[in-house]
């Protein structure tokens, strides 16, 4: 029962996400034009993907993991490889790809330990209007992720409507 009640909100939000015109279209400025004949980026335009730190992924080896000289960070998605990965599904006309991409990239500012707590609190029944409201003002000013703010805002108004916030059971 709750995970098709899950489900049905996460339809819900994401189809009012569909037509919201306030999302930005990052990933459409950042590197001019990428389609789908740069897939995969690290093969056909690997000069655009880098670790958090900047190095190339040429400069990846397993022994300078092994030796110590790099750490388990370098490894992680980069905001900007996100916004490229979603300039190239919107190129193909996966636009809900491209969104969901979008908002990858905004949480990479986001510790994960904070974006578990984010997760547990957007489940029915365990947060708060208030709450919800106070966690998309969190990320849009401390992290600027503007496009997971308006989900969140999005998902509180659904759980008000539906009544799925803490205290309507």
């Amino acid at each position: 029962m709750e995970k098709e009640l899950i489900e049905s909100i996460v339809r819900d939000v994401l189809g009012n996400l569909e037509n919201d015109d306030s999302i930005s279209k990052k990933s459409s400025t950042k590197s001019g034009g990428l389609t789908d004949k740069d897939y995969p980026l690290a093969k056909k335009q690997a000069d655009l993907v880098k670790t958090p730190s900047g190095k190339k992924l040429d400069d990846l080896k397993l022994q300078k993991f092994i030796s110590g000289e790099m750490d388990g960070s370098e490894l992680r998605i980069t905001a900007e490889t996100l916004y490229h990965q979603a300039e190239i599904a919107r190129s193909v006309g996966r636009e809900q790809f491209a969104k969901n991409l979008e908002r990858a990239a905004e949480l990479t500012k986001v510790d994960d330990d904070r974006i578990l707590e984010i997760y547990n609190a957007m489940r029915p029944y365990r947060s708060t209007k208030a709450e919800l409201i106070e966690i998309a003002e969190e990320l849009e000013n401390n992290y600027d992720a503007v496009i997971n703010a308006n989900l969140i805002r999005e998902a509180a108004d659904v759980y008000e409507k539906r009544e799925r916030l803490k205290g309507d059971r």
